[in-house]
Order: C-alpha cells, then sequence, then structure tokens
C-alpha cells in the first residue's frame, strides 16, 4: 500500500497510521500478500523533534516475530521465530499491526524451504521501507527453526538501574526539562537502565511497556531527573521508534553529552516485540536478547 491513498499535502504521523489498519477489525489473509505492510514515514515525526535532513544518531529497530508460519512443498506447516533488522536510515518505518498481518499472510501458502521464505520477507520489508528511493542500508533478516529455539536467551538490560530512586513523580507527558547535567564536574561514562518506561500506541492509545538503557559519555547527568523523565512518557502517544528518537535527542540536547546510545527493548503485541537502538557513533547492533517481560 503507498502513501498515494493518504490526504494531499504532508500526512501528520498519526494521519499516515489513521490510515492503517491498527485499531480496526481485519479479516485475516493467509495467503501471501506483500500489500498488507503498510510503511509510514519517518521524516514527519524527525521533523518534531529537530531533526531534518540526515539524523544526528545511527541505529536500527531490532524486530523479534514469534508467530512466523507456512507450508512447505508437502503442505506440512513449518514455524519458525524471526530477528529483522530495519535500518534508522530507511524513509520509512512499518505499523506492526500490517506486519503481522503480512506474516499471517503465508500461513497457508507453500514454499520450497526457509530460505525462500527468508528472501521474499526480505525483499518485501526492503520495498516497503524505501518507498522506491534508494537503498542505503540493507534488512537484516534470520529464522530459526525449532532446533534453535533452546539457544534463545533471556538477559536484563545491563547498567546501574535508576529505579532504585526513591522519586516523586508528577509529569506523565515528556518533560525535557526534567534533565539536567553538571556541566562544572568532570565528564564520567555511564550506563543506566529502567523497567519504568511506558507509552502508548499513536492510534488505539494502547499501552506499550519497556525496559531502556541509556549510555553516555559526558556531563553527569543527573539521575533522578532522567529517571523522572523516562516517566514522563507515561501518558504518551507515539510509536516505540519516535520515543526512542526523541529521548535521544531530548538527551542530546539537554545534556550535550560526548557519546550517547538509547536502546529500548518494548514488550511484545501480536507477536511481535521491536526494540530500537539509537547511538550517535557507530557501533555494532546489540545482539537481540529479549528480556524477561518479552
Amino acid at each position: 500500500m503507498s502513501d498515494s491513498s493518504l490526504p494531499a499535502g504532508p500526512p501528520t504521523t498519526a494521519q499516515a497510521a489513521g490510515h492503517s489498519q491498527l485499531g480496526k477489525a481485519s479479516a485475516y489473509v493467509d495467503q501471501y500478500d506483500a500489500s498488507l505492510l503498510f510503511p509510514i514515514p519517518r521524516a514527519t515525526s524527525r521533523a518534531e523533534i529537530g531533526v531534518t535532513g540526515s539524523p544526528r544518531f545511527f541505529g536500527a529497530d531490532l524486530w523479534t516475530a514469534y508467530e512466523l508460519g507456512w507450508l512447505n512443498l508437502r503442505g506440512k506447516p513449518q514455524v519458525a521465530l524471526a530477528h529483522i533488522l530495519v535500518p534508522c536510515e530507511s524513509t520509512h518505518i512499518i505499523e506492526s499491526k500490517s506486519f503481522k498481518l503480512y506474516l499471517n499472510s503465508f500461513n497457508n501458502t507453500r514454499f520450497t524451504d526457509a530460505d525462500e521464505v527468508k528472501a521474499r520477507i526480505r525483499a518485501d520489508i526492503s520495498a516497503a521501507l524505501w518507498q522506491g528511493g534508494p537503498v542505503m542500508s540493507s534488512v537484516g533478516v534470520k529464522l530459526l527453526g525449532p532446533e534453535l529455539f533452546g539457544s534463545e536467551l533471556i538477559h536484563e538490560l545491563d547498567g546501574l538501574n535508576l529505579d532504585r530512586l526513591d522519586i516523586e513523580c508528577t509529569r506523565y507527558t515528556p518533560a525535557p526539562e526534567l534533565l539536567r547535567a553538571a556541566f562544572d564536574e568532570q565528564p564520567v561514562s555511564e550506563v543506566l537502565v529502567s523497567n519504568l518506561l511506558k507509552s502508548n500506541c499513536l492510534v488505539t492509545g494502547q499501552p506499550d511497556w519497556g525496559s531502556v538503557q541509556i549510555s553516555y559519555s559526558g556531563p553527569q547527568i543527573d539521575q533522578e531527573g532522567l529517571l523522572q523523565y523516562i516517566v514522563s512518557f507515561r501518558n504518551h502517544n507515539e510509536f516505540h521508534e519516535q520515543c526512542v528518537e526523541r529521548m535521544f535527542m531530548d538527551i542530546w540536547m539537554r545534556c550535550k553529552p560526548a557519546r550517547l546510545t538509547v536502546y529500548a527493548r518494548y514488550t511484545r503485541r501480536g507477536g511481535l516485540d521491536i526494540s530500537p537502538f539509537r547511538t550517535s557513533h557507530p557501533q555494532p547492533v546489540p545482539a537481540s536478547v529479549r528480556t524477561a517481560r518479552q
């Protein structure tokens, strides 16, 4: 489905999402259909946080699909887990319900083998993400068959847990003014984590729960203010990827670190979880190891 179905003029993110199947009754298609993927431009939400042109960050969105199945050539059902890496350089994201509907369309379709399924997913997602524009970074797709399910690890985000702090919270929409840093002291390097991240789906208002890891070098960030800031997303309506980019830009502008990485792992919904990763400097994308809540 292309953006030609949207109203004339640049759509807001909410308008774009409103034309998807998110929050609507859906007929589940069980025969392969790539047109089910619904792309949403990244540029609109990025402009809201001061990102125009090339962003100040690198990174990717790590998707894990737990409900993937198809038929082999003899009609026998096959199952797999899928790890999908979406580069943040892509011009679009894919709305999550459309992603689920797309994966469900494999259910009664026959494929030669898992390699054919993987190649089909990579090609379709790439086409949706770039919408005919130049492909700057490739999509990564990894399928794990049942014989590898036991190798999937559960591990909490590493770092100093901010949730230990006994703070008062009164702000439940993003409040970057809560962020403070010690500019007159020696710089530090820290890794800080919290399990108190919660935001809401931009269209349905349903809660999205997550954990977040913030790694930085630079003026020491006030930990109480940072935790209050994380909590301030509690009633905020925005997609996962956009929340993480908003966090990155707010911390970058307010606290002025020399280096910054923001990594969130949201719990799954509809058999999918999304873990956006944004960093100020090139580095490997973290291994997609889920937390206990995922």
